[in-house]
């Protein structure tokens, strides 16, 4: 059958990306001031700046919102990038990016990472490793998706960067770098690009390729069909790369603007293998062939976006000769080269040319669409380029046989419907022609030469003729029925639905483009035109995979040789949505593609019995194919149509139903069935007599290869034509002349065939299709028809009685509860509505509401009918205002397409009967931990002796938040919990439809995948609440003694009359909500919260409300703005009617533990005793009866309870059967429990996206029962005010790092500063000890910090306006953790960052005693260390080392610092004060710094000796050395003249 699937690259979808940047850790660089930008696609978003800091912690959440085709949003680069630096006069140190493909993230479970950390790097420096890490949240959601929250993992797993990283499941931790080296040798079949008279040759081309957000681009070749490159372009990025596809695209240069030629995407998952005998991504060199707009140039290409690679190709466009090689880069080695200029020289020797033969002919053209019918038809059927084009590797020899069928004249003209029936109807079934071929079938052939590549072909076949084969093989079910058990059929039924799934899966998401699958491509695809008065019109593109032939069965396409049914369709965006819905022409080709010299046998799969016609050719002249074909031989059949019924068909008028008929093809004839008005349901009952169908070719093969059957379906409209509903398809079952016509295969069984529209499906038609040939007798031979039988239908031939299903009598019992939410219709508002029910022909109408404001409930409950059914019709509930003067109007309608869940099955009595089990009593026995409390939550007292215990939880300091905290799992001591769930609660108890239903009403025009802005929420104008009950008549049907007959099968159904319900409504906090202002934040109130995404509420509100006429709640959250109207955000709504009465008792939920004061007190105003005692009596069970030793016995099922309980022990017992009602027999349910739901948040203008979450729940107390307790003391904590007071005494092995002018030793003038993470404005520092020679500093300086403290989120909680022009303050919730940095001053510089740490003071290591024993393990290897809280401590005191990456960008100990830290309450800092520094009060002695320590010309002597003693030692002797011998030589030239002349005298 035809693909009933388009491709979907047109439908434009909204996607929305939500990023969440929590924190960042290990970021390489010194004192930095990061942000992190976040981009997708073109659109950046930055987070606020944090300043020195190398773990910066954001919590800033973003949305990026898509309006694209799937494939483009796919393709995006969603990069992560954090910068140092950044502001408004400078952009910014890049530190490092991260880098992922949007379809990657789509691709992982629920569409999302959560809590993953992303590895930065810096593709500029691929040798310097890792540069930080960032941790963050992603999601992208399309429209009815939906995000599931993970379970929360604790906050040490979640610090395990290396177990967490952001990739997905599969790639390596450690990815390397590597280098991609694209090859691109030279292009061939470039379409002209210009229609200058002035020049030949105007196309310019480039190659251009984008890959993982980098793009590259060759050299442009000027005025060039064929160009030759040899380039190649060279891309560094990780390995295994997290952008799946590269994109190739030839563009032709131009001054103005440049236009792509053709695309092709490269998928590496394609070309690579990641197992254990992998490898890595490789092509080619091989040809890629691109596909798009039709080849002829035209100014204003209306199919341009085919050639940027958006949807199916029309035509091929060019092909491009490529290779691909990956390499993986070794960091140590020195860098490779990366030039663009190919290592080798000429372009490869791929494979020899081999002359192709393409042969084809038209057995049938039907169904041409009656708009272009008037006019010349002609077919072109092309493959590779349309022009001859002569050069050594790629020759096309053009034999195009273009055949014109002009169509007779209008009084003759052969039009596919048969109009005996009903000759009125003529022109409004005149919408399709057909060409009249008749017994001459028109042929072309085409030779062509492509490098001989079939062998990919041929083992892509393989696999499909394996997979059908495995089908088939499966389908065919044994003729041997005996010894088949019943596990045989079951594991058939395994085999198929798996079998079927994966072919599912496969058509889906692979076989819309087959060369995705095959990246080295051959020979190109075959495309075939319908043109119509020179224009074209509609295309069908052939893989040639399908048609090639072989001479192994196995390899051969599985078309070839066949006859193939092909739909053409429009090209480009008309194709897709209503317009292309039409079918523009249906023929029967068969076609045929092998080597030439293969080509004996291309006529062997055609319909045997014809003559070929063959051009004359001169004598010699080698034998050409045929031109066209002639039938001699032709089997004449009947067709019989047996159209019983459709359900559940598209709404196609504004009243929300239809008026459909179906019009059914078969070869060149068509019929139509009656109209039936205003239903979805239709039920025809007809059989369509097809007379006299020629079908041409032997019986034998038409036998098992029938022509399909079309069938459309269309809602009949008084004005205009009729509008497209649907389509299916269908194969007849044939009986030859010479078969008996009886069991197994006559008469066929009605069958169910679904209807398709577009892409979507539109409902399911139920009929059988037979077709029978007619034999030397005529139709004697034949069945016989039966005539009309029902005299109001006409000459309207029923389904015969064979094959129209045996039918049962059933009962089908309404329950009309009542009517809601109706919207106003035709601008009035419904006053009198009735409700009407439909089913095969029978039906009921419930009592009239007299006024539907004053009370919408019906005050008759239940009534029946009967029908005649098996196949178990739909049942079409229609809801009528009744206004004056008998007048009716159609409010709205529901088709129920399936009656099978409201089939009533009788409970087996033995089976519930437990009376019969005598004494054998079935226990559930209940253990309670004992943990030192009762079960008042009151602690016992410990004897002497006992070991002591950690320290435990005041239960005076606990409030319902520790009960949520310890129930989300971030407080593990509370005991008491409730269920947190993370959806809303009707998807866990069925929509609490446990009898009582709610049907929606619709009405006006159904909404397609292509039209966003029609759905079915807007076609929603109310909803119907009742219930149905269907079951076969019979006289043997259990009655109790207690059976109300008015009643029927709905015992013990509460009153409909109005009651008034006090309800309490608890909102605890919003998550994740859209953001609303141009800022990227929002303002939501409920009460107003100031910039906030995830506010927190904690918030109870009291209404009373009147049921049914208060039933729907509706909780909004808007978004407060200064200026003009708030806008709303997003909003749930709750059925609060449905919760009221279900048996699951939503009213109030049970607590896990029976309090009467403190946090757990009990809410409901009935004690557990009395619900207990209510729920046994009107479920009519025995008991409760309580008994000895913790025992309570209910319908002979025993329950044991906690028995240390002197208090109340019949209330705990009663909770102890409440929380395990769903064991009890018969009426058991699980009954709800204390909780907090999670509802998503929607927005009226985008359907079906989130627009974030909203916990909360609600109370229902009725108003006359006991009233209820006052409302729990939801609100926020308040966070705790703290003190925290570091004293720095003193450091030491600090590095040193300056060198002293005058003495010239290295030495640093050390100073401490610290802050608390998110108040980095209030840094500290301490003073500055000059001059320290050892790294050894001393200080006794005191820090004082003042915080607020959240204790059960483990977070502070800081107020500060954004910015000055800021209206208000905003809240951040931030990770308590201390920063101390050390530094060394400078006077004349910016100070030098020497180390640092953090410490998270829930979490740090013990400090160490003394400076030896505080090492850097402290830091790297944090795990195994003894950690503590100050939060417990309260006070702690130790060594600590400063640390700091170095160049090789590991951690280096740059100093150690001996600190004490001080934690104290508000209350105990404002009784003891201390002052900073050592200032007063409390205030710190001054440090004894060593002497050294002071400025070198306060001690100059000192400094002297320094200098001349120990800097320059040996200098100073060699200078004085020096010096003595100057003086000596000096005194000997002096005194030796003169004692000379004494000498020689004599003197």
């Amino acid at each position: 059958l035809p693909s009933k699937r388009n491709p979907p690259f047109y439908g434009l979808s909204f996607f929305f990306s939500y990023v969440t940047v929590i924190e960042a850790r290990q970021l390489v660089g010194l004192n930095m001031d990061p942000m992190v930008c976040v981009e997708i696609g073109e659109d950046k978003k930055y987070t606020s700046m944090k300043e020195s800091t190398n773990c910066p912690y954001y919590n800033e959440y973003f949305v990026f919102d898509f309006h694209v085709p799937p494939d483009v949003m796919f393709d995006k680069i969603l990069k992560l990038s954090v910068i140092h630096s950044k502001n408004l006069l400078r952009s910014g140190t890049l530190v490092g990016t991260f880098k992922l493909d949007v379809g990657t993230i789509y691709s992982q479970p629920e569409h999302q990472f959560y809590h993953k950390w992303a590895l930065l790097s810096d593709p500029d420096d691929i040798t310097a490793g890792c540069k930080g890490y960032v941790k963050c949240d992603i999601a992208v959601v399309a429209k009815g998706d939906t995000i599931k929250t993970p379970h929360k993992a604790n906050e040490s797993d979640e610090d395990d960067i290396e177990g967490n990283l952001l990739i997905p499941e599969g790639v390596p931790a450690e990815r390397q770098w590597a280098r991609y080296y694209l090859k691109i040798y030279r292009a061939e079949g470039l379409p002209r690009m210009n229609t200058s008279i002035m020049a030949n040759d105007l196309v310019d081309p480039y190659v251009q390729v984008q890959f993982a957000g980098q793009k590259g681009k060759t050299s442009v070749q000027k005025s060039c069909y064929e160009p030759i490159w040899n380039e190649q372009i060279v891309f560094t990025e990780m390995f295994p790369p997290l952008c799946k596809r590269m994109k190739l695209q030839i563009r032709d240069s131009d001054k103005v603007n440049d236009v792509a030629i053709g695309t092709h995407f490269l998928d590496l998952r394609k070309i690579s293998n990641d197992g254990d005998k992998g490898f890595l991504p490789t092509l080619g060199p091989a040809w890629v062939n691109m596909y798009g707009s039709t080849r002829t140039y035209t100014l204003m290409d209306e199919y341009q976006e085919l050639n940027e690679g958006l949807g199916e190709g029309v035509s091929f466009r060019a092909r491009l000769l490529i290779s691909l090689g990956v390499e993986i880069l070794d960091p140590s080695s020195p860098d490779i080269t990366s030039s663009t200029e190919v290592q080798v020289e000429g372009v490869p020797n791929i494979s020899e040319v081999e002359e192709f033969f393409l042969f084809g002919s038209f057995l049938e053209a039907t169904m041409i669409d009656r708009k272009i019918g008037d006019k010349p038809i002609s077919f072109e059927v092309t493959i590779g380029i349309l022009h001859y084009l002569l050069s050594s590797n790629f020759k096309i020899l053009l034999c195009l046989f273009l055949f014109f069928c002009t169509l007779l004249p209008f009084h003759q003209l052969h039009c596919l419907y048969a109009t005996f029936h009903q000759p009125a109807l003529i022109l409004i079934h005149r919408n399709y022609f057909h060409l009249p071929y008749f017994e001459r079938k028109p042929c072309i052939y085409i030779k062509s030469w492509w490098q001989d590549q079939r062998r990919r072909l041929y083992n892509a076949n393989i696999i499909d003729n394996v997979a059908d084969k495995l089908f088939i093989s499966l389908a065919n079910k044994d003729q041997n029925q005996s010894g088949r058990t019943k596990l045989d059929r079951e594991r058939l039924k395994l085999c198929l639905s798996e079998v079927v799934r994966e072919r599912i899966k496969e058509q889906c998401f692979s076989s819309t483009s087959f060369f995705l699958l095959q990246p080295q491509h051959s020979v190109p695809d075959v495309f075939i035109w319908m043109i119509s008065n020179g224009k074209r019109i509609a295309y069908a593109r052939v893989p040639s995979k399908d048609i090639l032939y072989s001479s192994i069965d196995e390899e051969r396409g599985k078309e070839c040789g066949k006859v193939k049914t092909i739909f053409l369709r429009i090209p480009g965006k008309k194709g897709f949505g209503p317009a292309g819905w039409t079918v523009q022409s249906k023929i029967e080709i068969y076609l045929w593609l092998g080597l030439n010299r293969q080509r004996k046998d291309y006529l062997n799969g055609l319909p045997n019995g014809f003559e070929e016609n063959k051009l004359s050719k001169g004598p010699g002249m080698p034998t050409s194919p045929p031109i066209s074909l002639t039938y001699m031989m032709k089997q004449i059949f009947q067709l019989r149509v047996h159209m019983y019924q459709a359900r559940s068909l598209f709404a196609a008028d504004s009243t929300g139903l239809s008026d459909p008929f179906a019009r059914v093809f078969f070869s060149t004839q068509s019929q139509v069935t009656e109209v039936l008005a205003e239903t979805l349901c239709p039920t025809w009952d007809q059989l369509l007599v097809f007379e006299n169908v020629e079908l041409f070719g032997e019986a034998t093969e038409l036998r098992d290869d029938p022509p399909i059957i079309v069938i459309e379906i269309y809602d009949q409209d008084t004005v205009g034509k009729a509008d497209f509903m649907g389509r299916t398809f269908a194969k007849p079952v044939v009986k030859m002349a010479d078969e008996h016509y009886g069991p197994p295969r006559f008469p066929p069984q009605l069958e169910y065939y679904q209807i398709y529209r577009g892409n979507c499906t539109a409902g399911e038609m139920l009929a059988a299709f037979e077709l029978l040939q007619i034999g030397p007798n005529g139709k004697a031979d034949l069945p016989p028809i039966d005539g009309p039988t029902d005299m109001e239908r006409g000459p309207i031939l029923p389904v015969p009685l064979g094959i129209r299903p045996v039918l049962s009598k059933y009962r089908i019992e309404v329950l009309f509860w009542g009517l809601r939410d109706l919207k106003r219709v035709n601008l009035a508002q419904v006053d009198r509505p009735r409700v009407d029910i439909e089913c095969a022909g029978k039906g009921v109408q419930s009592a009239l509401i007299p006024n539907y404001k004053k009370n919408p409930n019906f005050s008759t409950l239940v009534k029946w009918f009967e029908v005649n059914e098996l196949l178990h019709p739909p049942l079409n509930i229609r809801v009528v205002d009744c206004r004056a003067f008998g007048r009716y109007t159609l409010v709205g309608s529901n088709a129920v397409t399936s009656l099978r869940k409201f089939i009533y099955r009788a409970t087996d009595k033995q089976a519930n009967n437990y009376s019969t089990m005598g004494k054998n009593y079935v226990c559930c026995f209940l253990y309670k931990k004992d943990d030192g409390k009762d079960g008042n939550g009151k602690k016992k007292k410990r004897k002497k002796g006992d070991e002591p215990e950690e320290e435990e939880l005041d239960e005076s300091m606990l409030d319902w938040w520790s009960k949520y905290f310890a129930s989300i799992e971030t407080l593990t001591e509370v005991r008491n919990r409730m269920l947190v769930y993370p959806k809303e609660l009707e998807s866990e108890f069925d929509n609490f439809e446990d009898w009582l239903h709610s049907f929606n009403l619709f009405r006006g025009k159904g909404g397609d995948d292509d039209d966003q802005n029609v759905t079915d929420e807007d076609r929603i104008v109310g909803k119907f609440k009742g219930s149905l009950c269907m079951y076969k008549v019979s006289d043997d049907m259990p009655r109790d003694m207690s059976f109300d007959s008015n009643m029927g099968m709905f015992q013990n159904i509460p009153h409909n009359d109005p009651i008034n319900v006090l309800v309490r409504i608890y909102v605890i906090r919003a998550t994740d909500l859209h953001p609303a202002d141009i800022n990227g934040k929002a303002d939501p109130y409920i009460n107003y919260i100031s910039k906030q995404l995830n506010p927190l509420f904690g918030k109870s509100f009291d209404v009373e409300a009147t049921f049914p006429m208060d039933s729907t709640l509706t909780v909004s959250i808007y978004d407060w703005d200064l200026v003009g109207t708030d806008d709303l955000i997003g909003e749930t709504k709750l059925d609060l009617e449905n919760r009221f009465y279900s048996k699951h008792r939503a009213t109030c939920g049970i607590a896990c533990n029976y309090a009467i004061h403190g946090y757990n007190v009990w809410r409901d105003p009935m004690k557990p005793t009395q619900i207990l005692a209510k729920l046994c009596k009107d479920g009519k069970l025995d008991g409760p009866h309580y008994g000895p030793g913790g025992r309570v016995k209910v319908e002979n099922r025993v329950f044991m309870g906690p028995t240390e309980i002197e208090d109340e022990n019949d209330e705990h017992l009663a909770l102890t059967v409440l929380k395990h009602w769903e064991d009890i027999p018969r009426v058991g349910c699980k009954l709800i429990p204390e909780h907090v739901e999670t509802r998503p948040l929607l927005h009226p203008d985008k359907p079906g996206i989130e627009q974030g979450r909203i916990e909360m729940w609600v109370d229902m107390f009725p108003k006359d029962m006991t009233a209820p307790g006052p409302a729990l003391d939801i609100s926020p904590r308040k966070p705790k005010k703290f003190e925290l007071r570091v004293i720095i005494w003193n450091t030491d092995e600090v590095v040193l790092e300056d060198d002293d002018i005058f003495t010239g030793e290295k030495s640093s003038d050390i100073f401490v500063r610290g802050w608390l993470k998110g108040q980095q404005e209030d840094k500290q520092d301490t003073d500055v000890h000059y001059h320290s020679i050892t790294g050894e500093g001393n200080f006794n300086w005191r820090f004082v910090y003042p915080f607020d403290y959240l204790m059960a989120e483990e977070k502070i909680v800081i107020s500060k306006k954004e910015s000055m022009f800021a209206w208000d303050e905003t809240e951040y919730k931030i990770p308590a953790r201390l920063n101390l940095q050390v530094w060394d001053a400078d006077h004349f510089s910016a100070d030098d960052f020497l180390g640092a740490i953090e410490l998270d003071l829930n979490r740090f290591p013990r400090g160490a005693k003394t400076a030896k024993q505080c090492t850097i393990e402290m830091v790297t290897n944090e795990a195994e260390m003894p950690m503590v809280s100050i939060f417990k401590q309260k006070r702690v005191k130790g060594w600590w080392p400063f640390v700091a990456r170095n160049e090789e960008d590991e951690f280096e100990l740059t100093g150690k610092v001996e600190a004490e830290l001080h934690l104290l309450t508000g209350e105990e800092a404002e009784k003891s004060p201390a002052g900073e520094g050592r200032n007063e009060p409390d205030p710190l002695e001054k440090p004894n710094r060593p002497d050294t320590s002071l400025l070198w010309f306060l001690t100059p002597f000192k400094a002297i000796k320094h200098l001349v003693c120990t800097q320059y030692k040996w200098l100073a002797i060699k200078i004085v050395t020096a010096l003595l011998l100057l003086a000596m030589l000096a005194l000997f030239l002096y005194s030796m003249p003169g004692y000379m002349v004494k000498k020689m005298l004599g003197a």
